[in-house]
């Protein structure tokens, strides 16, 4: 590139201070508007926007060339700050404008198939083919530098805590993490596979065996599942271990990180200590295990309520020992129609509810899908539990445990997006604890690991392992912000004993154990320090940070709903001859 042409500023950065000054501007034409004598040209970079000015009378030739100039083309120009006529307090620029004395044309450009600005209104197909064109937008260009910027705040905190950053492979063996491994065949080793890692655990705990006390990584993590808003199957993890640590020494550090972020971030100073919430309590009252706590609305039981109920629904799920729950949205009651409550209704039959009964009271008249089946007593008490004088909307579920907690629990946040009343600003912060060690697995008929099965079992609850395991609690942790895990982790088994013990109450034979985890359970077995960790979700952080519900609006390629990347055609066919290579054979 000519010298002559080599920039001097950025186009952002351009104020009143600068007028009387010969600049030299690089980027990208944003806009053009031919008015006659004058050209105008928004011209844009990564730091924003700068009109330059192409007069005819002045510059002819110039003016000559900018004719035929259009949008997205690359430009160098070299011109005078000046003072602008007609001001525009929008841009940070508004004041300048650059009067150009000399042009080139770097490169030209097609017609884009999307326009370069953040409310293009482009299908998310189109941004994803397109996205070297989305990517110019400054939404997006401003969320990857927040990305930079937080894993820099990440990277000099655990540096000064004395955490060593140590990379681990991408091709090892599988580990169960809860999900599908993708898988990678070896060419030099026939029909043999790598995994790619759902997750360093295995390998992070072999670091703490092996004496490195504080490690952490920013690493690419793999899973080859359905995908969703906050989901990819490829994530970023900030992934974190410490040796000779209990639970609280991990909450503890990991506060002072998050309380870092807020404040180089958002400049938010966070209240320390974060709320402790138990496992129990999260489902009793909110039915999930990431409750969102800037709004009520909380779950309570009504089986007392309706327990001589004639109603069909509650009078089955009561002999059957399931529960009935409801919460109430208060002075909201206004704003669902018979309708809208119809909508609601097939909302919470996603999730395996039978239906959704709800009793309106407003202005103190009373209505309901089952008021043919509440007494006086019934109404009496349910206005009792939910504090209801004149107004109130009180929605219940009757079904199993895992049922009505989900549908009730995400009908909750539901409701409380559609009425618009979560702050985005406000930051909601909890450690949920206590969560069971096992969930039963109805389609393998056995129990598997809440977390992982290298979590460490409560103390107090050891004894469990083998006599009543549903009651088994783990030395886990989740950090909570908004209604969104943020972050996961826990006390790791440093014993090869219990290791073991644990691995049987998952119903792992011998063979089992030492084909997915032999060389771990030898680890453990040459002195193993009390170690744990936590990972953090950290597009989910950006996420957060962005004000953002897209996973895709924080990630520079990311894939569809579908797992293809539509840039490049990821997944694609490959020849026959490469499958030969890897002893591979097409089905």
């Amino acid at each position: 590139m000519e010298q002559k042409f080599k920039r001097t500023n950025m186009c952002g950065d351009l104020r009143a201070a600068d007028i009387g000054s010969e600049v030299v501007l690089n980027g990208w034409v944003a806009k053009e508007r031919n008015l006659g004598a004058l050209i105008f040209i928004d011209l844009r970079d990564t730091t924003g926007i700068s009109q330059v000015v192409i007069k005819k009378e002045t510059t002819p030739e110039i003016y000559n060339i900018a004719e035929n100039i259009r949008s997205e083309y690359v430009l160098a120009v070299r011109g005078v700050v000046s003072e602008r006529e007609s001001k525009n307090p929008k841009m940070p620029t508004g004041d300048i404008e650059v009067i150009v004395t000399e042009l080139k044309i770097l490169d030209k450009a097609n017609t884009p198939p999307i326009y370069v600005k953040d409310d293009d209104n482009a299908s998310e197909s189109m941004r994803l083919k397109y996205r070297y064109l989305d990517l110019r937008k400054e939404s997006l260009q401003k969320n990857l530098k927040l990305r930079a910027k937080l894993a820099k705040v990440i990277r000099d905190f655990l540096y000064d805590n004395d955490f060593v950053e140590i990379e681990t492979p991408f091709l090892t063996n599988p580990t169960p993490e809860g999900a599908r491994d993708y898988l990678v065949p070896s060419r030099v080793n026939p029909n043999k596979f790598y995994a790619l890692p759902q997750s360093p655990q295995q390998l992070k705990q072999i670091l703490m065996v092996g004496g490195m006390d504080r490690y952490y990584q920013i690493v690419k993590c793999f899973r080859d599942e359905d995908l969703r808003a906050n989901r990819q199957p490829e994530f970023t993890q900030v992934d974190i271990e410490m040796s000779f640590v209990d639970a609280e020494d991990v909450m503890d550090i990991n506060e002072k990180l998050v309380c870092k972020m807020f404040k180089e971030i958002k400049g938010i100073d966070l209240p320390t200590p974060f709320g402790v919430m138990p496992y129990s309590e999260a489902m009793e009252k909110y039915g999930v295990d990431k409750p969102d706590l800037r709004f009520g609305f909380e779950l309570k039981h009504l089986e007392e309520v309706f327990k001589n109920t004639e109603f069909g629904l509650f009078k089955t799920a009561l002999e059957d020992g399931k529960i009935i729950k409801g919460f109430n949205i208060g002075d909201y009651e206004t704003e669902f129609s018979r309708k809208k409550i119809d909508k609601l209704t097939d909302f919470v039959k996603d999730y395996g509810a039978k239906g959704l009964v709800w009793i309106k009271f407003h202005e103190g008249e009373m209505t309901s899908s089952i008021s043919k089946f509440l007494t006086e007593e019934n109404i009496a008490a349910i206005k009792g539990l939910f504090n209801i004088d004149n107004n109130g909307l009180v929605f219940v579920v009757a079904d199993d445990f895992e049922t009505t907690n989900a549908s009730l629990g995400n009908l909750r946040i539901k409701i409380a997006r559609d009425l618009d009343i979560l702050n985005d600003e406000e930051y909601a912060i909890t450690w949920v604890i206590d969560f069971p060690m096992f969930e039963y697995d109805e389609e393998e008929e056995r129990y598997a690991a809440k977390h992982h099965p290298f979590t460490h079992p409560n103390i107090e609850d050891i004894d469990l392992l083998e006599t009543a395991p549903e009651k088994c609690r783990a030395i886990a942790y989740d950090l909570v912000i908004n209604g969104e895990e943020i972050g996961g982790g826990s006390i790791r088994i440093n014993n090869s004993e219990l290791q073991d013990r644990v691995f049987r109450a998952l119903s792992l034979n011998e063979d089992d154990i030492q084909r997915k985890f032999g060389y771990f359970i030898e680890a453990l077995s040459y002195g193993t320090p009390p170690h744990g960790g936590i990972a953090y979700g950290f597009d989910r952080l950006v996420m957060l940070f962005a004000g953002t519900n897209n996973i895709k609006d924080v990630i520079a390629f990311p894939k569809t709903q579908s797992a293809t990347c539509l840039l490049t055609g990821a997944p694609s066919p490959v020849s026959d001859e490469q499958l030969k290579e890897i002893h591979v054979k097409k089905i």
